[in-house]
């Protein structure tokens, strides 16, 4: 038998490249499913997007194109990745406060980097009050099972940011007997906020600390 009849009967038909990226979209993007990297969540789009094209390429050029149950799994994988995530974060955060509480956003308690390291203009405000803030241990506050921490708002802070500055860190101070193991999961803390009148030095940390949560309750 030649080769054109064999080509014939069995024609060379490319997977589509739209179809292979909304797999992978979906593979690396359902990650966004633990809280902590819920950014990944948007890699669903480009995903949805490419597995779309693939599947519309598949239906009009069949002869030349495969792969349409790849399309067919990328596609629907990151519209239900999607959907299910936000309702999923949506969810957490709206039920994630506990009652008495107010939510802070760690922001609210940082300077910009181009003016004066003070207490932000809220640090003031709730002083003494209960609050809500999820944050990331520091490294430098130890390793194993820690008591006290030093609290930063991001892992660009925490891991690669250096020293942080005294409006980036909150000193936590958790119950008596109560523990978390150091990790770079982010915690989420409800607790009395103090304001150190007076300036305050911490070991292996360079700046003063201006900010203490007395703990309450965490995950």
């Amino acid at each position: 038998m030649s080769s054109s009849a064999v080509s014939q009967d069995f024609p060379y038909r490319a997977i589509s490249r739209g179809a292979v990226v909304g797999v992978i979209c979906l593979i690396v993007s359902s990650i966004g499913l633990i809280p902590t990297f819920a950014f990944a969540l948007v890699l669903t789009i480009p995903g949805l997007i490419c597995g779309l094209l693939g599947w519309r390429a598949i239906q009009r050029y069949p002869d030349e194109f495969s792969g349409k149950t790849i399309a067919m799994v990328g596609t629907l994988g990151c519209a239900g990745l999607l959907l299910g995530g936000v309702a999923e974060h949506t969810y957490i955060y709206l039920t994630e406060v506990p009652e008495g509480y107010e939510r802070i956003a760690f922001y609210e308690l940082q300077t910009p980097e181009n003016t004066e390291d003070r207490p932000a203009p809220l640090a003031f405000e709730i002083d003494g009050k209960p609050v809500f803030l999820k944050g990331y241990i520091h490294p430098s506050s130890g390793a194993g099972l820690l008591r006290q921490f030093i609290l930063v708002p991001d892992l660009g802070t925490c891991c690669f940011g250096g020293q942080p500055r005294s409006s980036d860190m909150i000193e936590v101070t958790l119950p008596p007997g109560n523990t978390v193991t150091a990790s770079f999961a982010k915690r989420k803390l409800a607790g009395t906020f103090k304001l150190n009148r007076l300036p305050k030095k911490k070991a292996d940390f360079d700046n003063t600390i201006f900010y203490k949560l007395n703990v309450d309750q965490y995950k």
